[in-house]
């Protein structure tokens, strides 16, 4: 992004923001000049941890916006930007001159990237931007599994990551529709949509809804988060039953007793004998079981504390964990860029001094967009890309149906048994819209000359396929770029492309648990818990995209083909930013989740009202202090809400200016009849050959001018099979040979 001039109007809201210095951080890492305008004191939480980390090395100046010099000053460094992020609503943009219609009068070629809590159309678009109200507001407090009854408050403010994510990718994809059209424009996205991602694998409506899409994943199911000899606790993945050490206690335990732990507990799906495994992880030590797992490829982790993983030598080999001179903390270690390209990201320096705007930084030229082109219709900000994705599971398929999304054509190859995540059919549905599915079973050497016409169709290569299986099966970067050297190439690994776990197996609950956000959201004295959003899968789907658009750019600049990498590690480790590892290997506290699951604080928490759980985030001294005056001291407050009927206590928190949201329960359906959620695009609709009518979340950016492309439903297995042979070239007799020989299907006879 050498070249790309971005300013970042820090519209902080109390208590502190992610996304936006968040995605701020990406974009300069990634090559952007950053320039960051503070009020003339400088952010309120300056101070913070998380605020050295998301602003480090970015150029820091000072402007009263409230003033004509200040607002002068920002219109003279807009005219040579390229980019604009901010976190102000509706009101406030237009009342300052940069709502989208001025801005695009004023400055075309600039692309514009606003992150509110809901999407510009929502009817709370003008609510604050909170995460714990968004959450609670959406429902999704209620989708977390605690260790009580009813909504709990998710310690990992995991919307705000996601969202920075989402920012950076809309901007790149509207730098790349930009060379395209000639004109800047928006790009932006919220905590909403953000938060609304990982949902896609649980929230979905169906007009024929086969038994297990109806099923879909509860949240009762149990977690193989076990205790072990030494009060320490190992995430395993999957059925552990085959190492042996589990087999043997499992063999001596004998039938009858495995059958008697089993039924202590609700049937699991990766864990067949699940009571039989808790019982017998707690005759060893938790290093002692995960050193043995390891041996035996089986997934698994300690549960660790928050910040550990700063000291990881896998974290450190590939970056992810880097060392920086901080100015008032002295060395630390932090989070390190979450992806590889060509050239690397690199970390610009630690956190630098507020300074006055000077006058080098104006009169710039922006990066001259290309000379607009004369198009019937506007089209999606990536349309004319071809993806091939032969990804499985999560990350690697998320990941390109986000490119779909945003207009790219993809065609995903499954083997002829289907993806293995087709079980559980509305995971996978909800990772696989917008894409032409084939079946080819890689590896077989009949099924060379489909996969040679598939990678030379394509832009881009996406895959999660572990690194040793893809070169038995020819997937990997050297084979595929064989064949076409212009190709960007994405992988995406467990544990990163260096280090002794580079092959190995991962998943995000591992990550969760390496990274210390189970033993985070356990709450104060409680077991761990995980987050079952799939957080990891979802960030380092995210990155991975952030790199393609990166690799597209730059070869478009007259560049070559690369390979990206991306991690579910990668990417999970920056959402610890909020601490850091000092030089004697100590973590800087957070705020610790209570033992009951409701809060940070008695000002940030949810609090149980006569009819209903309300959420409450008194973040600023005045929201506080009328927080205290209407429902006292601390120790008194729970008394206060549990007199009132919600209704009663929001009205009285919103008449004194207290942020406050419902904590609304079981919103699966109810989401889908929502008019404000459809008015902003949260809802996307289409025909699917074996459901009938499919309803999933919808749009996750809002590019204004441009469409998305939210028109084409998951594919059934082969469901284009012909259809893309065709495209691609391949003759009636090669088809036949291949659907003969088992390595690709027609379409399903019942599908149309």
């Amino acid at each position: 992004m050498h070249g790309i001039r971005v300013i970042e109007l820090a519209c902080d809201e109390p208590g502190g923001t992610i996304a936006g210095p968040a995605a701020g951080l990406q974009l300069s890492e990634a090559g952007a000049e950053v320039i960051r305008i503070e009020p003339p004191g400088g952010a309120p939480a300056a101070d913070s941890v998380l605020f050295s980390v998301l602003n480090r090395g970015k150029r820091r100046v000072a402007l009263d916006l409230d003033g004509a010099a200040g607002r002068a000053t920002l219109a003279q460094l807009l005219d040579g930007a390229d980019v604009l992020l901010h976190g102000l609503g509706p009101a406030q943009a237009q009342a300052l001159g940069l709502d989208d219609a001025a801005l695009a009068r004023t400055y075309p070629g600039l692309v514009v990237s606003a992150i509110g809590g809901w999407p510009r159309h929502h009817p709370l678009a003008t609510s604050p931007a909170r995460e714990t109200l968004v959450l609670a507001r959406l429902g999704l407090l209620d989708e977390q599994p605690g260790h009580r009854a009813g909504p709990v408050f998710v310690r990992m403010p995991f919307a705000g990551w996601l969202a920075a994510w989402f920012c950076a990718i809309g901007v790149m994809a509207r730098l790349v529709a930009r060379r395209r059209d000639g004109r800047g424009g928006a790009a932006h996205t919220s905590l909403a949509q953000a938060a609304l991602a990982p949902m896609g694998m649980h929230w979905a409506r169906a007009q024929r809804p086969t038994p297990a899409f109806a099923r879909g994943l509860s949240k009762s199911t149990p977690i193989p988060l076990h205790r072990c000899q030494d009060g320490k606790w190992v995430h395993v993945h999957y059925s552990p039953d085959a190492a042996p050490w589990m087999a043997e206690a499992l063999a001596a335990m004998g039938p009858a007793a495995v059958a008697a732990e089993n039924a202590k507990y609700p049937p699991s799906h990766v864990a067949p004998n699940f009571g039989a495994n808790k019982a017998i992880m707690a005759t060893r030590p938790a290093q002692a079981w995960v050193e043995h797992f390891w041996a035996h490829d089986v997934a698994a982790q300690v549960a660790a504390p928050f910040g550990a993983i700063y000291a990881s030598e896998q974290a450190r080999v590939n970056g992810y964990a880097v060392a920086l001179d901080d100015p008032r903390r002295g060395t630390v270690w932090q989070p390190g860029p979450a992806y590889l390209s060509t050239p690397p990201p690199r970390v610009r320096g630690p956190l630098r001094a507020l300074e006055p705007a000077p006058a080098d930084l104006r009169g710039r030229e922006p990066a001259a967009p290309a000379p607009a082109a004369a198009t019937a219709a506007a089209l999606p900000p990536l349309a004319g890309i071809k993806v091939l994705d032969l990804g499985a599971y999560l990350a690697g398929p998320f990941a390109t149906m986000l490119l779909a999304d945003l207009g790219a054509d993809v065609i995903k190859v499954e083997p002829p048994a289907g993806d293995a995540m087709r079980r559980l059919e509305r995971v996978f549905a909800g990772t696989q819209r917008g894409k032409l599915g084939v079946t080819l079973k890689l590896g077989a050497p009949d099924a060379a000359p489909a996969l040679a016409a598939l990678v030379r169709w394509a832009d881009v290569v996406h895959h999660n396929i572990r690194l040793p299986a893809a070169r038995k099966l020819g997937v990997d970067d050297a084979a595929l770029r064989h064949i076409k050297p212009s190709l960007v190439f994405c992988h995406i690994s467990s544990y990163g492309p260096a280090g002794e776990r580079k092959d190995w197996p991962g998943f995000d609950q591992l990550m969760q648990a390496a990274c210390g956000w189970e033993t985070a959201c356990g709450g104060a004295g409680n077991p761990p818990m995980w987050l079952r959003f799939g957080v990891g899968d979802y960030l380092a789907a995210l990155s991975s995209v952030f790199a393609v658009l990166l690799a597209l750019y730059r070869r478009d600049d007259g560049g070559e083909g690369q390979s990206v990498a991306a991690s579910l590690l990668g990417a999970t480790l920056p959402t610890v930013a909020e601490a850091v590892m000092l030089a004697d290997g100590t973590v800087t506290p957070v705020a610790p989740l209570d033992a009951a699951q409701t809060g940070v604080s008695p000002d940030h928490r949810l609090y149980r009202c006569l009819d209903g759980w309300l959420a409450v985030a008194a973040l600023d001294e005045g929201e506080a202090r009328a927080l205290a005056g209407l429902a006292g001291a601390p120790a008194q407050r729970e008394a206060w809400f549990a007199a009132l009927p919600r209704a009663d206590a929001l009205a009285r928190l919103r008449a004194a200016g207290v942020a406050a949201q419902p904590a609304l329960e079981q919103q699966g359906d109810t989401f889908y009849d929502d008019p404000g959620h459809a008015a902003a695009g949260l809802h996307a609709r289409y025909r699917h050959a074996v459901y009938g009518e499919l309803e999933q979340v919808g749009a996750f950016w809002d590019f204004g001018d441009l469409p998305l492309a939210l028109d084409r439903a998951p594919p059934a297995l082969g469901e284009h099979s012909r259809q893309v042979w065709d495209l691609l070239g391949l003759d009636a007799a090669q088809v036949a040979a291949l659907e003969r020989q088992g390595l690709s299907s027609s379409p399903n006879p019942s599908i149309g």
